[in-house]
């Protein structure tokens, strides 16, 4: 009997989902699991009985309740439009910054460029945590050398006040981040070949000339990916001013997008709201991400 090639395709495949079965079953456990719950939790609402929820508790579809009770806390909104003006800041000042080291390191002159790669990027491999300590004591009065040079020369300044927190959070934010996107321009960078390069050294084209017209355009794939990855970003920034927050009365519960949603689970064990918190940030940063895409592709066109 003649095999048709269905049935000799039929081990492959089989083969084929076998292999992939251990990461789906992480990724569906890990992953999609989780975010299901909290959207699942976001449309629940548990009501306590006593003081304590000592008397028990019950839960009711609440439908969109705990998003319009998110939405009318102005401190919940406040801290996404605070975390737009940081992104509008800090994401191009960084992505800037990552893209001249990256031009500079992938230079024809520039020397010793795997030691410094490294050095750029070591502040990606510091927790953020432990940076937000470290900047901390150049932050704190008393204790940060900057401060008190500035005040040998008569400048008073506050790096904690509530005009000036959350520009010393976008520079830590900035020293941690901007070797790690230069990796990924870098990458882009040692795709382009060679006889482009020729190419417009024949035509004439200087250092700056090349970067302008030869290696800007074609890193741009690298340049939105490190782009849309900001974004996102700047909606989960949690542990740098949630540090801070010890040192500064300006840094509230409620600072950042991710601090209200803590907030809310952990002192106020109000999970449900925490959850449509949750799922708003998401949200808003899959919507940020994709206007910023259809932007430069309209443009691109």
């Amino acid at each position: 009997m003649a095999t048709t090639e269905g049935d000799a395709a039929a081990p492959q495949r089989r083969a084929a989902w076998i292999l992939l079965a251990p990461f789906l079953v992480l990724f569906l456990g890990t992953f999609v699991a989780p975010i299901g719950y909290a959207i699942y939790q976001s449309f629940i609402r548990v009501e306590r009985a006593g003081l304590f929820g000592e008397e028990g508790t019950t839960s009711s579809f609440a439908g969109l309740r705990n998003y319009a009770e998110a939405f009318a806390n102005n401190e919940f909104v406040g801290s996404i439009g605070r975390m737009f003006l940081f992104g509008v800041v800090q994401v191009p000042v960084m992505i800037a910054a990552a893209t001249v080291l990256a031009l500079l390191l992938e230079s024809a002159s520039a020397r010793w460029p795997a030691a410094f790669r490294a050095a750029y990027f070591m502040p990606y491999g510091v927790p953020g945590v432990i940076a937000s300590v470290l900047w901390s004591f150049l932050y704190v009065p008393g204790l940060s050398p900057i401060i008190d040079v500035a005040a040998l020369v008569g400048i008073d300044i506050d790096f904690l006040g509530p005009s000036t927190v959350l520009w010393s959070i976008a520079n830590i934010v900035t020293w941690t981040y901007t070797g790690y996107n230069m990796l990924i321009i870098v990458a882009q960078l040692k795709a382009i070949p060679a006889e482009i390069y020729e190419a417009a050294r024949v035509d004439g084209a200087g250092p700056l000339r090349v970067a302008g017209s030869v290696q800007l355009p074609l890193i741009r794939p690298a340049l939105l990916l490190t782009i849309v990855f900001s974004i996102i970003g700047t909606l989960q920034i949690f542990a740098e001013p949630q540090i801070l927050q010890q040192v500064s009365t300006a840094v509230g519960n409620e600072y950042t997008p991710n601090m209200a949603a803590f907030d809310a689970a952990f002192n106020y064990n109000d999970y449900n709201l925490a959850a449509a918190e949750a799922v708003i940030i998401a949200l808003t940063a899959f919507a940020l991400s994709f206007v910023f895409l259809r932007l430069t592709n309209r443009g691109q066109r």
